[in-house]
């Protein structure tokens, strides 16, 4: 346990990718034990394959030895749809990690601040929705905004912005809701330092800083296809070799996932009202047709 961030346990709800990544970086930097919750037994499976997999390249590699790998998969447990978010009773932070949806996020807030704790930090993997709603869908019914409990349970909450592949990047985005408390903050801070992480901060902001600036940046590129102003490969090659990016903006949407990449989008657009954040329209077709990116294996390339 550490006496920076006090968290002895922790629960992640949600094993795709984002999820999986943060158990695994809480399991093996942080050595802390991880409840992680699904309500599909599919995706849990698939979530141990990527982390038995990613623990296996890290050894073979040389960063950990056979013995870490082999107690960081121990620390983690399975907590079955059957089991719920009860079983998370105890833990110390829960950090959900489920799709870009504010009335799913909503409903397992509440969720959580009746089940948890009362001194358990509730945090949200949201890489756009604002924290501060999330914060106010936990006041429990009959009190108020302004009442002890309603602060209290509000004040726990807090955004903790992972990046993918978490095992990979090194950043984490903390957010403040209006309602979190500093301790809670400080706290969130210290637990992604212990998983490895470098930590910035931003205010509740549509986007919060990584999304507001690169979401646009995504939609323009893709604008730019749908014009014709440039090929696909030519407006990832301009972006790779001309302002030397990893890779270019079409091919980042496929990874990031074009569903997600609309989701923000489309919650810049309707949380400021301004027009510059409308969603392409290429972009909302590709998503009608199912062609999410490299997890559906279409989008802007094939995989």
């Amino acid at each position: 346990m550490s006496a920076a961030h006090g968290i002895r346990t922790l629960g992640v709800l949600g094993a795709g990718q984002m999820g999986t990544g943060i158990a695994f970086v809480a399991a093996l930097r942080a050595k802390v034990p991880v409840l992680l919750h699904d309500r599909s037994q599919d995706q849990i499976t698939k979530g141990l394959a990527l982390m038995d997999k990613l623990l296996d390249k890290d050894v073979n590699k040389g960063k950990i030895q056979s013995i870490d790998a082999k107690e960081a998969r121990e620390r983690i447990r399975i907590i079955s749809s059957s089991e719920g978010v009860k079983a998370l009773r105890d833990v110390d932070m829960a950090i959900e990690a489920v799709s870009e949806n504010l009335s799913l996020k909503e409903k397992i807030f509440a969720s959580l601040t009746a089940e948890l704790n009362p001194g358990a930090i509730l945090a949200s993997n949201t890489s756009s929705i604002s924290i501060t709603k999330i914060a106010t869908s936990t006041i429990p019914q009959g009190s108020t905004a302004a009442s002890e409990e309603g602060k209290q349970s509000a004040g726990r909450v807090v955004g903790l912005h992972f990046f993918n592949p978490v095992p990979v990047m090194k950043l984490v985005e903390l957010i403040s809701a209006l309602q979190t408390t500093p301790e809670t903050l400080e706290r969130a801070r210290a637990f992604a330092i212990a998983c490895g992480k470098e930590v910035t901060v931003s205010k509740d902001v549509p986007g919060f800083v990584s999304n507001a600036l690169l979401m646009p940046f995504i939609n323009e590129a893709i604008m730019c296809l749908e014009k014709g102003t440039a090929t696909r490969d030519d407006i990832d090659t301009t972006l790779r070799l001309g302002m030397n990016h990893p890779m270019g903006p079409l091919q980042l949407a496929d990874f990031i996932g074009l569903d997600t990449c609309l989701a923000i989008q489309q919650t810049l657009y309707t949380g400021t009202g301004d027009s510059k954040y409308r969603p392409s329209i290429l972009l909302e077709r590709m998503v009608d047709a199912g062609w999410y990116g490299k997890k559906s294996g279409k989008g802007f390339y094939d995989y």
